[in-house]
């Protein structure tokens, strides 16, 4: 008999702690028909007509999964209101890189959001590199998100979109206070 765990249903979760998740995952462009915001597979969002992209901006998202190319959306990016990038597991790291493409090269200013098998380890990374919004089901961050334990190190040398705060002036001279 193989022992099963129970996953929670996602919840999303910001910097500023947990709130309603506004938007929703659809399959398909008829969800557009409906009130309300949704996220896309990134080949339902192409096929959508320029003109509905456009018109529906505010409440259009798209899912990238790891092996989707970002340059597909890069043109388009004015066009979204959100790109969710997804974890499939906690070992591919690939949209890791988009996050930060989106926001350094591509100048990317709305959502940035993280779904899948997001972890503990990965949460203080994920926010310096841009991401906003995380879709949270793992059953110990939700513990520990609700505590308001958010883990991470205090010191970071690589750059990210969001620097270290200002310390000595080498970074690996910087301590823990």
């Amino acid at each position: 008999m193989t022992e099963q765990t129970e996953q929670a249903a996602p919840r999303l979760w910001t910097p500023q702690g947990f709130r309603e998740d506004e938007w929703q995952h659809a399959e398909n462009a008829e969800a557009l028909a409906a009130n309300g915001r949704f996220i896309l597979p990134l080949q339902v969002f192409l096929d959508l007509d320029a003109e509905v992209r456009i018109s529906a901006r505010e409440r259009l998202g798209v899912l990238l999964l790891p092996g989707d190319q970002l340059e597909k959306i890069v043109p388009l990016l004015d066009q979204l209101s959100l790109v969710a990038l997804a974890f499939p597991a906690f070992n591919d790291g690939r949209s890791f890189s988009k996050a930060e493409l989106l926001r350094s090269r591509h100048g990317f200013e709305s959502t940035v959001r993280a779904t899948g098998q997001v972890l503990i380890d990965q949460l203080p990374h994920m926010i310096r590199l841009g991401f906003d919004e995380f879709e949270v089901s793992h059953p110990v961050l939700i513990k520990r998100l609700e505590a308001g334990d958010t883990g991470g190190i205090p010191l970071y040398y690589q750059p990210t979109s969001k620097p270290a705060e200002k310390g000595p002036k080498y970074s690996w001279r910087r301590v823990r206070e």
